[in-house]
């Protein structure tokens, strides 16, 4: 048997419930709305939704800057209906993921309140205060060019208040045992009520060292992370943490723990970079390199691998030439890019709307080493909203039909409206339309996830990148229980003929292409030849149909 570790073979797909599908006619997606669609996210594959902050909310920044941690926005429905929606996922085998933003809450927060207005207030200290403005005030902003300053002055409490994003978001002092209790009380109510984990928003921020004298590198407090897992274990054993957290490959073990006793999962930041160069540049090597560097955590963690998400494509770790071609490739217009660092377009548009790069692009994230995290819309190649203000530009609804507003929603003024004119327009980009085309990007995403699903040697064994003299192209090897899987990516846009040994003896010399059945079978040295057309990609499992036979031990 398996070990029940789930998370190691899912496919997630991430969303705004006020974004998917509106069932009260009100101009806002809801939970009664989302649950309606469940059946089509089973009949895509899915196996776990990941929802963004839902809560109460002033809803300054989509909901991320929290009013209540223990309700549902109204505009959404109620508690009863999250539950009625978690059982319905349940009953058909999904697990329900959920932000869990304890980095910061809303200024408008009751918290909040109470701590500006009175100095021995309970939760004064639950915030990070300073009687002067420290001297590093304009430093470490996360929206820079759109954020003044890590610190504001509010008259109320007479004191300088921390925030590490936007003012209207004062951070948490997670240091306060009593804010880490509240944090483990949090956790403890929505798994009470069918969540099966969480995405941690901002991971090095809530663990960070706050305060006025904090200067440097940022000094972390390790220990929360292992609080947070032996609660999760306590509570739920199969429950989990999904951690945001863009850091350097060599702080990877000091987020999981070196005893698997941290974070179960992390985005892998590092890949999704290196491959948006390597599509940009049609060279793997960096792409190669950045797996490598990353490939180093323990047996039951896990990577979470993505390509495009809410926020902008973050390039910050790139070199400065590498993030130039990036921008030049995929977001050569300053409307494009965001922050200095990144771009703010959604995948389709990004890649020209081209049908090859496209599926080229998911066929790499469902078959590099880890889990793979699809964005709402992106299963149908939505586009983007360039006039929107900063990353609202790729947050716009769900488009299932050629109906008004995209049969998202029966109101003639939804809060948030699709997009209407152009390329990407619902009447020309639906989910209606592409349920009816076999060979639609919709239908195509649903056969590759259901092979994805059937090769867990990618989410669960170890992987080996193969020389195939040609930078252009990527060839990965998994290994896991005798069995093995090979995969080819030929990022470039012409022909190449790709030579190749798998590495392994005997069953080696046997390839079948898992997409189309097609064999492979090497030379008298046990090279394969592989003609590949531009931007192709080939799922092989190596000696053939053999291995039907041992997954039977598995």
């Amino acid at each position: 048997m398996i070990e029940d570790l789930w998370y190691k073979n899912a496919v997630i797909y991430c969303l705004s419930v006020g974004s998917f599908m509106d069932a009260n006619g009100d101009g806002i997606g809801d939970f009664e709305g989302l649950e309606r669609r469940l059946d089509y996210l089973l009949g895509l594959g899915v196996t776990a939704i990941w929802l963004h902050p839902f809560q109460p909310s002033p809803n300054r920044d989509h909901g991320y800057d929290v009013a209540d941690y223990y309700g549902v926005d109204p505009r959404y429905g109620t508690l009863g209906d999250f539950v009625a929606f978690t059982h319905a996922a349940k009953q058909r085998g999904m697990r329900v993921l959920i932000d869990l933003v304890v980095n910061h809450t809303s200024d408008q927060h009751p918290w909040f309140q109470a701590a500006r207005s009175d100095p021995n207030a309970r939760t004064r200290d639950w915030y990070v205060w300073s009687k002067t403005k420290p001297p590093h005030a304009d430093q470490g902003m996360v929206f820079p060019g759109v954020q003044r300053s890590t610190w504001s002055y509010d008259k109320d409490a007479k004191a300088w208040y921390f925030h590490r994003f936007y003012d209207f978001q004062p951070d948490l002092n997670t240091a306060n045992p009593h804010v880490q209790a509240e944090i483990l009380k949090i956790m403890g109510f929505w798994i009470q009520l069918g969540v099966s984990g969480f995405r941690m928003d901002a991971v090095p921020f809530v663990i960070a060292e706050k305060g006025p004298e904090v200067t440097g590198e940022p000094r972390e407090q390790f220990e929360l992370l292992r609080l947070f897992r032996e609660f999760l274990q306590w509570r739920q054993g199969d429950a989990i943490i999904l951690a945001e957290a863009n850091i350097l490959p060599r702080q990877d073990l000091d987020y999981f723990g070196d005893d698997a006793d941290r974070m179960h999962m992390m985005f892998n930041f590092q890949v999704n970079q290196a491959l948006f160069y390597a599509l940009a540049s049609a060279d793997a090597r960096p792409l190669a390199k950045a797996l490598q560097k990353t490939w180093n955590r323990p047996p039951s963690g896990q990577w979470a691998i993505f390509l495009r998400n809410h926020d902008e494509l973050d390039l910050g770790r790139l070199t400065e030439k590498q993030r130039q071609t990036v921008f030049q490739a995929f977001g050569p217009e300053p409307d494009m890019q965001l922050y200095g660092r990144g771009i703010r377009r959604r995948l389709a548009p990004m890649l020209g709307g081209d049908r090859r790069r496209i599926e080229l692009a998911y066929s790499l994230m469902f078959t590099l080493p880890g889990t793979p995290v699809l964005r709402y819309g992106d299963e149908i190649g939505m586009g983007d909203d360039l006039s929107l203000p900063e990353r609202d530009c790729a947050r716009t609804p769900m488009q299932w039909s050629p109906e008004p507003q995209g049969g998202f929603t029966l109101s003639d003024t939804p809060e948030s409206p699709p997009i209407h004119s152009g390329a990407y327009a619902y009447s020309h980009v639906n989910a209606a339309a592409q349920r009816c085309a076999p060979e639609s990007l919709l239908n195509w995403m649903e056969r590759i996830i259901r092979m994805r699903k059937e090769v867990p040697e990618i989410g669960w064994g170890d992987f080996t990148a193969l020389e195939t003299g040609d930078p252009s192209i990527l060839a990965l090897r998994y290994d896991w229980r005798n069995n093995s899987v090979l995969c080819l990516h030929n990022l470039a846009a012409e022909p190449k003929e790709v030579t190749f040994a798998t590495g392994l003896d005997g069953d080696g010399r046997n390839l079948i292409d898992l997409l189309t059945g097609q064999r492979s079978l090497a030379d008298d040295d046990g090279r394969h030849r592989v003609l590949m057309e531009g931007y192709g990609y080939r799922w092989y499992r190596v000696g053939g149909l053999d291995y039907l036979l041992r997954r039977s031990e598995i």
